[in-house]
């Protein structure tokens, strides 16, 4: 920048003169600070090129990266009511498969052998009452059998056993535990000649009918994640094939290490295909919010602020400070700071700022300066000097009046 006509000294390039009245794009119209002026042949020179802001119905796919988890809800702890032995083990393998009501094991236990005894025996002594003319006596054995029955049931001994046990008249000997449930073993502890207690976890069985997903979403991308919201999954192993599940829940937490939100979902499993810990991709579809937006790079982000530049005509740049929201492929949204149909540029917008920060420094610096015009500085003019004016030290053609 110069007060008058010549050459650059650091790039050897004819100055142009810039007026006051050749910086507003309409007659008459002023212009915010910052506003830069570039000729049509420079544009072309650095490459620049316009969009639009303009109204969009999002229909963008997030993807995340994501494992697949047992359903908790599913899991199924098999432990024994009653303590004592174990003799036969029928499931005896993690992973194997069973079905609800297959026997597991089979256990021995003094406690439950003793309370079938008491069974029996009360049912023998109210068939002894059935022809007793004392009807109070015949209640009460009633009442010891259904006791005996009661207390047979919470230990987990089903009522076919114990139809068994009142139709042979003998006790069983050893217990079998069953399954509370249809899955896979995906833990075993039961082994023969095992003690057992209330305590003891014998097994773990999953039912991998439904499994969990649990995706990683990025923070800047969680809001536009929903409850039952549509997603498909892709798996490396098994090209070509789409699960199709839902959002089932969103976890209230952000991991501090990866930056992502946890998004849990559920999927169908039919043929066991989905199995733990499988690694996938999910898709989650976006769409259906009509935002306005803008190409991503016409956007200058320095963290604390975004701008744009928006085209006034004639040449002239202004910058206008915008509000940013979801990101979306090569597309940002605009929350405030633009209206539909302004022309923005997108390409050359990194030199177009650095002209206009430049301008905007020279026009802080100098008209603080004594004796300097605020239409000096931000629009240099050609004009001559004021009569009875002198140059300033060290500044030639710069004019100050006279006392």
């Amino acid at each position: 920048k110069s007060d008058k006509p010549g050459i650059a000294p650091d790039c050897g390039m004819k100055l142009e003169p810039v007026y006051a009245d050749s910086a507003a794009a309409q007659p008459g119209e002023a212009l915010p600070p910052g506003t830069v002026q570039i000729t049509p042949e420079k544009q072309q020179l650095i490459g620049v090129a316009f969009s639009t802001a303009e109204y969009e119905t999002s229909t963008d796919t997030l993807r995340a990266a994501a494992r697949v988890t047992l359903d908790e809800t599913r899991i199924s702890k098999v432990q024994s009511r009653v303590e004592g032995w174990i003799d036969q083990v029928f499931v005896d393998f993690t992973g194997m498969q069973v079905r609800k009501g297959d026997p597991l094991l089979t256990i021995y236990s003094p406690e439950a052998l003793a309370t079938q005894q008491e069974y029996l025996l009360a049912i023998k002594a109210q068939r002894g009452m059935r022809d007793n003319p004392v009807h109070e006596m015949l209640d009460s054995t009633t009442n010891l059998v259904a006791a005996a029955r009661k207390r047979l049931q919470l230990w987990d001994i089903t009522d076919r056993q114990l139809d068994q046990i009142a139709a042979t008249g003998q006790p069983i000997q050893n217990l079998t535990l069953e399954a509370p449930a249809a899955g896979f073993v995906m833990e075993r502890n039961a082994f023969p000649k095992q003690r057992v207690t209330s305590e003891t976890v014998l097994y773990t069985i999953a039912d991998l009918s439904t499994v969990w997903v649990v995706a990683d979403v990025f923070e800047y991308e969680a809001a536009s994640v929903r409850l039952n919201q549509p997603a498909t999954l892709t798996l490396s192993y098994a090209p070509g094939r789409t699960f199709r599940g839902r959002v089932g829940y969103i976890l209230p937490q952000v991991d501090p290490v990866t930056r992502t939100l946890k998004v849990r979902l559920q999927f169908d499993n039919p043929g066991f295909a989905l199995k733990p810990d499988m690694y996938g991709e999910v898709q989650f579809q976006t769409g259906g919010a009509r935002r306005l937006v803008v190409p991503q790079s016409a956007v200058l982000n320095s963290g604390d602020r975004q701008m744009v530049f928006l085209d006034r005509g004639n040449g002239n740049f202004e910058p206008r400070a915008v509000k940013i929201g979801v990101q979306s492929g090569d597309r940002i949204e605009i929350l405030s700071g633009l209206s539909a149909g302004e022309r923005i540029v997108t390409s050359g917008n990194f030199l177009i700022d650095s002209e206009s920060q430049l301008k905007s420094a020279a026009a802080g610096g100098m008209a603080g300066m004594p004796g300097m015009a605020p239409d000096a500085v931000t629009a240099p003019k050609s004009k001559p000097a004021e009569p009875g004016a002198k140059d300033m030290p060290g500044m030639p053609g710069m004019g100050a009046k006279k006392k």
